[in-house]
């Protein structure tokens, strides 16, 4: 037996057999044993299936790191005047596989393939972030417009409503009609002195200067009919190719958390997406894939064991038709097939649906292919325009998706209001006091 360690041994097959063939000679002194299998796992016929298992951070930060360069990149573009790629989701998907191709060719097939579903869910990601049913649909010319606004997000404790409930406080009493919904705004493109005619059911008001303010959704699903005249071909050019998408949360309740205590966020990655997709392929039976993942609400002393489930574009309007218990069952199904725990029960879920409100008729804005910055200087330009000899500011323009930098926010919109005040506040600074129009009200 002294030459056995010498011996060279080769075992076909890393299966039961193969490996307990190895043990056995390893432990007996055989230095020289190798085992040959023809696929990239040990075991052979026995195989453990798992319905759902947690990535961990070698899996996901290659794939993470890919994505944030290149959405920087692109961005970039911008500043160069031009539209090298028809859209961002052209761009994302191109780079990505070209990236992949050449810094992951070491890596073996099934963590490149990990890594690609990983971008696929952080295009959806980009997805919920931009209000778009697909990066497909956004600008590349002009996806650098947008700026973040410097400093923390504001949680207001009694929800979102308490910073519009503070500012309408210090309003006076009865400036607010509640239940006045606007048909038609009447200005006048000729040489005229008449006031603005606004039209609501049943009755008419005058006013020297209209402030519209109504979502990017609505104006262009009801431009025909809220303006009279129409609205002038390059500004209706305009609301016809800036985007507007939806974008709804899902607040999913439990009684007990199944995520750990320090988790943030919960991703869902797909492992047949690796041909890096924002879309799914049938939205009525594969909608609740485009639901990218959860934020955990915290402190959990106030909101309990809440989540929140992001979901935007067409899967997103097609969830707003369910009822709210299809939309549980599906979240039901969802959580247990990734963790694997058949047990696992919401007590209830409130989610948005603003694809369906009929006053805004989605989410918020984003730009859309073929945008450029003159599209929102087009947006925001009052009626009747420059050059025109009838009465100026007639007709001004606010809301987020008028904003230059911070269009789809909440702060965006704030700050074209204070803009369009103060373009009325300057103008009646300008002119002598016999100028000020009479009050028509």
């Amino acid at each position: 037996m002294g030459g056995h360690r010498d011996a060279k041994v080769v075992i076909i097959g890393c299966g039961i057999a193969g490996i307990a063939a190895a043990q056995k000679l390893v432990k007996a002194g055989f230095h020289h044993v190798r085992i040959l299998e023809a696929t990239g796992r040990s075991g052979g016929r026995i195989k453990t299936g798992r319905i759902g298992r947690e990535l961990n951070a070698e899996d996901i930060l290659p794939a993470q790191k890919l994505f944030l360069e290149l959405i920087n990149e692109s961005s970039d573009f911008q500043s160069q005047r031009g539209e090298p790629w028809p859209s961002v989701g052209d761009f994302l998907r191109a780079q990505v596989q070209q990236h992949a191709a050449e810094k992951w060719k070491d890596v073996d097939e099934a963590t490149r393939s990990l890594r690609l579903c990983v971008i696929s869910n952080m295009l959806k990601v980009e997805c919920c972030v931009n209000g778009t049913h697909s990066m497909d649909e956004v600008s590349m010319g002009a996806f650098g417009l947008y700026k973040t606004l410097p400093g923390l997000d504001c949680t207001f404790p009694g929800g979102y409503e308490g910073l519009t409930q503070n500012l309408i406080e210090e309003l006076p009493a009865g400036l607010v009609t509640y239940n006045k919904p606007v048909r038609c705004v009447n200005w006048n493109s000729a040489k005229s002195a008449e006031p603005v005619i606004i039209e609501c059911d049943g009755q008419k008001l005058v006013a020297d200067h209209v402030i519209v303010t109504v979502p990017l959704g609505y104006l262009k699903k009801h431009h025909s009919t809220l303006f009279h005249p129409p609205l002038p071909l390059h500004k209706l050019l305009s609301v016809q190719r800036l985007g507007f998408g939806t974008n709804n949360k899902i607040f999913v309740e439990f009684d007990s958390p199944w995520w750990d205590a320090d988790c943030e966020v919960i991703f869902f990655v797909w492992d047949d997406e690796d041909a890096v997709v924002d879309q799914v392929p049938d939205v009525q039976t594969s909608w609740i894939k485009k639901l990218f993942g959860f934020t955990v609400l915290k402190p959990t002393e106030r909101h309990g064991h809440l989540l929140c489930g992001w979901i935007s574009g067409h899967e997103s309007e097609y969830m707003e038709t369910l009822s709210e218990q299809q939309v549980t069952d599906a979240i039901t199904q969802l959580i247990r097939r990734f963790t694997g725990n058949p047990i696992i029960t919401p007590r209830r879920i409130l989610r948005s649906q603003w694809f369906h409100d009929p006053w805004t008729c989605g989410s918020y804005s984003n730009l859309g292919k073929g945008c450029s910055e003159q599209d929102l200087d087009n947006l925001m330009e009052p009626l009747p325009p420059k050059g025109s000899k009838s009465q100026p500011l007639q007709v001004l323009f606010a809301g987020e998706a008028t904003h230059h930098c911070y269009f789809s926010t909440v702060h965006g919109a704030v700050l074209t209001g204070w803009r369009e005040a103060d373009r009325l506040i300057s103008h009646y600074s300008l002119i002598t006091p016999s100028e000020f129009p009479k009050s028509k009200f």
